[in-house]
């Protein structure tokens, strides 16, 4: 068999696999959608129909809209996930440049300690977390809810691998330019490092928007809840077993994460395989 053939049969099985990998991560999204749109009778039907026999879309989307206080809940989502992606890159970007650029005692091993905080799971912190809210005061604010979230050793491992790859030269410039540490960070390092930050703000804002565990332990009132939270409430106080509404409210809270992801994949891949290397 020829090498062309070979090469042939091998780019027919990677897309293969690949169509069979996206069928199956985007097939719990199409029946969330096809479960919206149908009336209860058909939601546990035993035939099996994406399309419902009778559309249902109006009365199930106007009811996760009025039944519940989705709105609320979407708002305090942007809130939330805006504070944190704002201060997440306030406090990752210097420390990345820091471990990227600056020599100093102990930099190797603070490098260490942000990757061990990667190895560990958040849910390992949340008692410890819990009581240092507690004390403080502020569970049940919206403060209880981003605070854990402020240093992100992903973050800082993001952005200094895409900050070592801007070269030196770039900041010995800068500082004969008579620029600030600080200035080289947020005038020069960060304006270069913009496909790593839309990379890791999508991340920042999907993980923080699905995020339940700890909204579950640090709010307990219903004006304070992100989306996943009140989801669980409209679903046990609202819809009860009508899962048309709480299908369309899932949806509804799914669909801004969806496109701001189409809006911004070409610099997320960017961001996540490239670099900016400046001679």
């Amino acid at each position: 068999m020829s090498t062309k053939r070979l090469s042939s049969l091998a780019a027919i099985l990677r897309h293969a696999v690949l169509l069979l990998t996206g069928a199956l991560i985007l097939l719990p999204f199409v029946w969330m959608i096809s479960l919206s749109i149908k009336p209860p009778g058909e939601i546990f039907r035993a035939s099996f129909s994406f399309w419902p026999s009778q559309f249902y879309g109006v009365e199930n989307y106007t009811k996760a809209l009025t039944e519940a206080p989705l709105p609320r809940y979407m708002i305090n989502g942007l809130i939330v996930c805006s504070l944190i992606l704002v201060l997440q890159i306030l406090v990752c970007a210097p420390c990345a440049y820091a471990l990227a650029k600056l020599r100093f005692p102990g930099r190797d091993l603070l490098f260490v300690m942000v990757l061990v905080g990667l190895l560990l799971p958040h849910q390992v912190l949340a008692l410890p977390l819990f009581v240092f809210g507690y004390q403080l005061g502020i569970l049940n604010t919206y403060t209880a809810l981003i605070f854990p979230y402020v240093v992100s050793p992903f973050g800082i491992f993001l952005f200094r691998q895409f900050f070592k790859t801007i070269h030196d030269d770039v900041v010995h410039a800068a500082r004969l330019d008579g620029l600030s540490e600080l200035a080289i960070v947020w005038r020069i390092l960060v304006p270069m490092a913009l496909p790593a930050v839309i990379a890791f703000s999508i991340f920042s804002v999907v993980g923080h928007w699905n995020d339940l565990f700890w909204p579950l332990i640090a709010v307990r009132d219903q004006s304070l809840m992100p989306p996943p939270l009140g989801i669980m409430v409209f679903k046990n106080e609202e819809a009860g077993n009508d899962f048309g509404p709480l299908m369309a409210a899932s949806t509804l809270i799914v669909l801004p994460l969806v496109i701001a992801f189409l809006t911004a994949q070409k610099w997320f891949v960017e961001g996540m395989t490239g670099g900016a290397v400046k001679q």
